[in-house]
């Protein structure tokens, strides 16, 4: 429950921040910077070394792929019934194929269900959603604005990412018995600032304007995102075969608000920024009830 309250409090401390303090310039820029580059890279260095090797670590991965491809099927269909322009189908498959599976995913899996339940998370999104960003999310991004996509680009990028390279530091650490006790630690104490840094950032840059043009859109975002992506997510993993935490994890990873970077790389290309930023903001506020709402009827390891 303490968990729980800390995204609601430090989300609205940061709606309130923007709204009525005087916040210095470069705040957002500076506290995404420490959450990407230190705080991210530590608990996943903290963390990884704990993972048990199992078979079913493959549904937690695949869930997120299915998620994002499964938006890029259902919103290049609807485009293509709707008259939506290529700009809309772009931004409506990175903003809810991409899901915030580590600034809101983190904390709300370890108040749920522990560092089980974190530890699965952390799988589940670096090894699925931030690849498919940093891949896929780039293609579609420049697809759909019309840009070209460089494949050395993409490598870099993916290979440079701070977290990304603290996953394979990680998996290596593990393989040779894990950390020392004052080493782990460390990190953790400095992985542990992710979780009210990171929703503060999220609440200085809430928005919600919502315009009559795009209610179906919205409509359609978050009804993939917060409940048809999970429900198909849940179809997988009982057709597989697979139980206990590992399925509760990969649905709730994939039933997770819109992705704040994938809106970001919206804005950057140039795809519906608003519509981005309206459907990011609804998003959180919406999944905040529906995650634990639908945890009561997953199993819970």
């Amino acid at each position: 429950m303490s968990a729980l309250l800390i995204l609601f409090v430090c989300l609205a401390l940061g709606i309130l921040s923007r709204r009525y303090a005087s916040l210095p310039e470069g705040i957002v820029p500076g506290i995404n910077w420490w959450v990407l580059n230190i705080a991210l890279p530590a608990l996943v260095l903290a963390l990884v070394p704990h993972v048990t090797v199992d078979a079913r670590l493959w549904f937690p991965v695949a869930a997120m792929h299915l998620t994002f491809f499964g938006a890029w099927a259902l919103f290049a269909t609807l485009g293509q019934w709707l008259g939506w322009s290529r700009h809309r189908v772009g931004c409506l498959t990175l903003v809810c194929g991409l899901g915030n599976t580590s600034f809101i995913g983190y904390p709300m899996m370890e108040a749920l269900h522990g560092k089980p339940g974190l530890s699965l998370a952390v799988i589940a999104d670096q090894l699925g959603c931030f690849p498919l960003l940093a891949a896929a999310g780039i293609v579609v991004a420049s697809m759909y604005s019309g840009r070209s996509a460089n494949a050395a680009t993409i490598a870099r990028r993916v290979l440079t990412f701070p977290a990304f390279l603290a996953l394979l530091a990680g998996a290596m650490v593990g393989l040779f018995g894990g950390w020392p006790e004052s080493v782990e630690k460390l990190l953790m104490q400095i992985g542990q600032t992710l979780t009210p840094l990171a929703l503060f950032s999220v609440g200085l840059q809430f928005r919600l304007h919502l315009r009559r043009e795009q209610v179906g859109a919205l409509a359609a975002g978050l009804g993939w995102k917060l409940l048809l992506a999970p429900l198909a997510v849940l179809g997988l993993g009982l057709a597989a075969g697979v139980g206990g935490l590992p399925l509760t994890v990969g649905v709730l990873q994939a039933a997770m608000a819109p992705m704040i970077s994938a809106a970001i790389l919206a804005d950057q290309y140039g795809l519906e920024p608003r519509l981005a930023n309206t459907v990011l903001g609804a998003g959180i506020l919406v999944s905040l009830v529906t995650i634990p709402v639908g945890n009561l009827f997953l199993p819970a390891g």
